[in-house]
């Protein structure tokens, strides 16, 4: 049997949707991206008391770019710090050297993998401008404490919500918690379009620099001008990047938003089960969700012992497997060129040395996910 770490479900919706924009000739950026723009922004606000007015989306060619565009929007400067966790994807601290600022890495919570609050004060000086909380795995941060901290340092809280589409953090979707809140739209991630993101924001300048930004600094509804009530006449108002997404990705994107919410509970259900079988076997720790948030189940990470080498005995059996994540402070570049010192980060080291991701993916029959409880139980050690 061969089960990949994961596989996106795709179904004739979305075949649909995107036949539908190539027949309207739409191949770039266009009406569909507006309009999934429009409806990303219903869905996380939907329960928000946020007035309608302040409620912003504004998509992106991926996360990455939406990190960027957010620190840009938000006024980061050469010399600037921005506190991060060292447990995330490299794109979290690459955005922050962009703009020759200094990534400043935080130690993590061994049970969830999210940046420890207790460590973030610690690392506040007078240089510090962001804080940028990564909701692993799906699991919101500490925000309560988070924006606390911000408001008390005057600092921006930028979410790396990559893996936290859709979870809740006491009730309020994340998305809708920030100054601005990322999401990725990669081809692993609870929403795919192949490549792209997304940027929720309240704060209606923010949303304007990132709009501009993303089309090359010209000025708003550029992409107005190949419409019959366009322009040819553009300006150029920012130093902006080439970041826009197309209508091909956003009809991916509107198809995936109509089932967003079936997916994540077909991940729980995924989870549960996992959680019902790993729990007779002492060597494997269970992820932990604390009880006043929900996460997507972007993933689902076990802690083992022997990490490496159950990697080594479920690909043998056909079973895609990966690791969330090699801390920051491992890679070479980023530890010659900040000498980042790696006895200053002991959970992260010790987390990454157990944890292994399983699939966890909409599509899986229960077949496949009873194959993985099967291998995983037999070498788990």
């Amino acid at each position: 049997m061969q089960i990949p770490f994961h596989k996106a479900y795709i179904t004739d919706d979305e075949i649909n949707e995107v036949v539908d924009s190539i027949r309207a000739g739409w191949l770039t950026m266009g009406p569909k991206t507006i309009a999934f723009e429009k409806r990303f922004r219903d869905y996380i606000y939907k329960d928000s008391e946020v007035p309608e007015d302040r409620r912003f989306a504004v998509s992106l060619n991926s996360a990455t770019a939406a990190l960027h565009l957010a620190l840009k929007a938000t006024g980061l400067q050469p010399g600037d710090e921005v506190i991060l966790p060292t447990n995330t994807f490299i794109a979290t601290a690459e955005v922050v050297t962009y703009f020759n600022a200094l990534p400043v890495l935080c130690d993590i919570e061994e049970a969830t993998g999210n940046m420890d609050v207790s460590k973030i004060e610690n690392l506040i000086t007078a240089k510090t401008r962001a804080v940028v909380p990564v909701h692993f795995g799906g699991q919101p941060c500490d925000m309560d404490e988070i924006m606390g901290m911000a408001k008390n340092h005057n600092l921006k809280v930028i979410e790396d919500a990559a893996h936290a589409l859709p979870s809740r953090y006491k009730n309020t979707m994340i998305g809708a918690v920030g100054d601005i809140t990322v999401f990725s739209f990669y081809a692993t991630k609870t929403l795919c379009t192949g490549e792209g993101g997304m940027a929720t924001t309240t704060n209606q300048e923010y949303a304007e620099k990132m709009k501009i930004n993303r089309l090359h600094g010209i000025s708003s509804d550029s992409w107005k001008r190949y419409t019959a009530n366009g322009s040819w006449y553009y300006e150029v108002v920012d130093n902006g990047n080439k970041y826009n997404t197309t209508d091909i990705n956003a009809a991916l994107g509107v198809a995936q938003l109509r089932k967003l919410d079936w997916m994540r509970e077909r991940r729980a259900w995924i989870a549960e089960r996992y959680n019902r079988a790993f729990r007779t076997k002492k060597c494997i720790i269970l992820p932990v969700v604390k009880s006043d948030r929900e996460t997507s189940w972007h993933l689902y990470v076990i802690k083992v012992n022997n990490r490496d080498e159950l990697i080594e005995k479920l690909k043998a059996e056909g079973i895609g497997t990966s690791v969330h994540f090699i801390p920051v402070h491992k890679h070479p570049y980023y530890k010659t060129t900040y000498r980042y010192l790696d006895e200053a980060f002991p959970v992260a080291n010790r987390v990454y040395e157990q944890s292994l991701s399983l699939p966890i993916y909409p599509g899986m029959t229960v077949e496949e996910i009873d194959f993985v409880i099967e291998n995983v139980l037999e070498h788990a050690r």
